[in-house]
C-alpha cells in the first residue's frame, strides 16, 4: 500500500506526465485538417510538423537522463517544461508551417520524460513502484482521452494557433505540480562505470531492446493513424472536425474500461507477457478492420475502438515491465533509452502518415500500418515473462572482503543480483520473494548479522 507521500508524488509526476503528453495529443488529430491552412503547407511538411516534436524529445532524452544521474532533477524537469511552454508559444504565434516545425521542435526539446520517471523512482518504494509506473502509464491513457476529445473542440474555438498557445498553459501548470513533490537526496547513484559503458550494457539486453521496440512501434502506429484517421471520419462518416471530440470520447472511454481489469490481471497473476502479445494482436485486428471497412461509418468506428483498447493497455504495461526488467543501477539510463524510442516513433509516425495522405490510397495506407504492427509481434514473441523481484539496499561490511561478501550473499536462494557501489559503501539486491524460504532467510540474517524484512 502506498503512503500518503508516495500517492502525493506519484499524482503529482503522472500530471507532469500528462499534461506534457497533451502538447503531442492535443494536435495530433486536428493538424492534419488544421494545418493546411498555413502558408507554405504541404502533407510532408503537415506531417513533419506533428512528428519533429517527437524527433527532438527522442535526440535530447538520453543526456537529460545523463545530467539527471548527476545533478538535481528538479531544475532538470523545470527547463525541459519552459522549453515545451516556450516552444507552444512560438508555434502559436506563427503564420507559417516552418514557424510551427519550430515551435514543435523546442517543445520537444524539453525532453524530461526520463527525468521525471528517474523522480518517481527517487521518492517511492521498490515495493510500490510498479503501481507508481503503470499509474504513470495510465496518466497518459488518460490524457490521451482527454485531448481527443478537447482538440477538436478546442481548435473550433480558438483556432490551431489558440490550441498551441493552451499547451504552454498546461506547460506552465505543470511546472506548479512539482511543489508537490518532496526534496530527494540520492545517495547510491553509480559513478564507479562510465556512462557510456553503462549505456553499453543497456543496450545489449534483448528483452530490454524488444521493450524499445514496442514503444516506438506504439507511437509511431499512433501517429501515423491520428494524421491519416480526421480525413477518413470527415470523408466516410460525414463527420466534420469539430465533432470529432465526440467519436474519440466514447472509444477511449470504453478502452479504458477494458484496460483497467487487463492491468489488474497482468499484474495481479503474473500475465504480463500474454496480456502484452494479445494487446499487440489487438492493435493488428484493429488496423485490419480498416484495411477492409474504412468505408463504413461504423466499421471504422469499431476498428478505433479496438485500437484505443490495445493501445491503453500497452500504455500501462510499458513503463511497468521496464521497471521490473532494467537492472537496478541503471534504471535512468534504460528509461532513458525507452523515451528515446518513444518520440523517435512518434517523429517517424509524423513523418510516414503525411507520407501516406499522399499516396491517396486509403486500403494501402492502413496495409503498412498493419504491417509494421505485425512485425512488432513477431519481435515481441520473443520476450520472457518478467521476473517480480524486491529490492533493499544494504551497507558493504567493514570485517569482510566485498566479493567475498557478494559470493554469500548469490549462493542464497532467492537473492537474483547484487550490485555494489564501492564508493558508496552500499549494496543494490534484488530479490525474489517467492524463492526465499526459511533456510534462506536464516542463511542471509547470519551473514548480515541481523534479521532484514523480505
Amino acid at each position: 500500500m502506498m503512503n500518503a507521500l508516495e500517492r502525493r508524488s506519484t499524482f503529482a509526476l503522472s500530471s507532469i506526465f500528462a499534461l506534457r503528453m497533451l502538447g503531442l495529443f492535443m494536435i495530433i488529430p486536428v493538424f492534419s485538417v488544421a494545418g493546411q491552412s498555413y502558408q507554405y503547407a504541404t502533407p510532408a511538411l503537415i506531417g513533419l510538423a506533428v512528428g519533429v516534436y517527437g524527433l527532438t524529445q527522442a535526440i535530447l532524452q538520453i543526456p537529460f537522463s545523463l545530467l539527471a544521474d548527476r545533478f538535481s532533477r528538479k531544475p532538470l524537469v523545470v527547463l525541459g517544461l519552459l522549453l515545451f511552454a516556450i516552444g507552444g508559444a512560438i508555434a502559436g504565434m506563427s503564420d507559417t508551417i516552418y514557424g510551427v516545425i519550430i515551435g514543435r521542435a523546442v517543445a520537444g526539446a524539453g525532453a524530461v520524460s526520463a527525468v521525471v520517471m528517474a523522480l518517481l523512482a527517487d521518492v517511492t518504494r521498490e515495493e510500490q513502484r510498479t503501481k507508481a509506473m503503470a499509474a504513470m502509464g495510465m496518466s497518459i491513457g488518460l490524457s490521451f482521452v482527454v485531448a481527443f476529445s478537447l482538440g477538436p473542440w478546442l481548435t473550433s474555438l480558438v483556432g490551431i494557433s489558440g490550441l498551441f498557445f493552451v499547451t504552454t498553459i498546461m506547460g506552465l501548470a505543470a511546472i506548479l505540480m512539482l511543489l508537490l513533490v518532496p526534496k530527494v537526496t540520492r545517495h547510491h547513484k553509480n559513478f564507479q562505470q562510465g556512462y557510456l559503458s553503462q549505456l553499453k550494457q543497456i543496450i545489449q539486453i534483448g528483452d530490454l531492446n524488444r521493450l524499445h521496440v514496442s514503444v516506438f512501434s506504439l507511437h509511431l502506429l499512433l501517429t501515423a493513424m491520428f494524421i491519416y484517421v480526421p480525413s477518413q471520419l470527415i470523408e466516410y462518416a460525414q463527420i466534420p472536425l469539430a465533432k470529432h471530440g465526440l467519436v474519440y470520447l466514447p472509444l477511449l472511454l470504453i478502452s479504458l474500461f477494458f484496460a483497467f481489469p487487463s492491468i489488474i490481471i497482468a499484474e495481479k497473476y503474473r500475465k504480463m507477457r500474454g496480456i502484452f502479445l494479445t494487446a499487440i494482436a489487438g492493435i493488428i485486428a484493429g488496423l485490419l478492420i480498416l484495411i477492409f471497412g474504412y468505408e463504413s461509418k461504423y466499421v471504422l468506428l469499431v476498428g478505433l475502438g479496438i485500437f484505443f483498447i490495445a493501445f491503453n493497455v500497452m500504455e500501462a504495461l510499458l513503463p511497468s515491465w521496464l521497471s521490473k526488467s532494467a537492472p537496478i543501477q541503471s534504471k535512468a539510463t534504460a528509461m532513458g533509452i525507452n523515451a528515446s524510442s518513444q518520440f523517435l516513433g512518434a517523429f517517424f509516425g509524423g513523418t510516414l502518415g503525411g507520407q501516406l495522405l499522399m499516396l491517396h490510397n486509403t486500403s494501402l495506407g492502413w496495409s503498412v500500418l498493419a504491417g509494421i504492427a505485425i512485425i512488432w509481434l513477431l519481435v515481441s514473441f520473443g520476450l520472457a515473462q518478467p521476473r517480480y523481484l524486491s529490492s533493499i539496499v544494504l551497507r558493504l561490511p567493514e570485517a569482510q572482503q566485498t566479493d567475498e561478501w557478494t559470493s554469500k550473499l548469490l549462493a542464497i536462494r532467492g537473492i537474483e543480483e547484487v550490485v555494489v557501489m564501492s564508493e558508496q559503501q552500499v549494496a543494490y539486491i534484488k530479490v525474489d520473494k517467492h524463492q526465499i524460504d526459511d533456510s534462506a532467510r536464516q542463511d542471509l540474517t547470519h551473514l548480515l548479522g541481523k534479521e532484514v524484512a523480505i
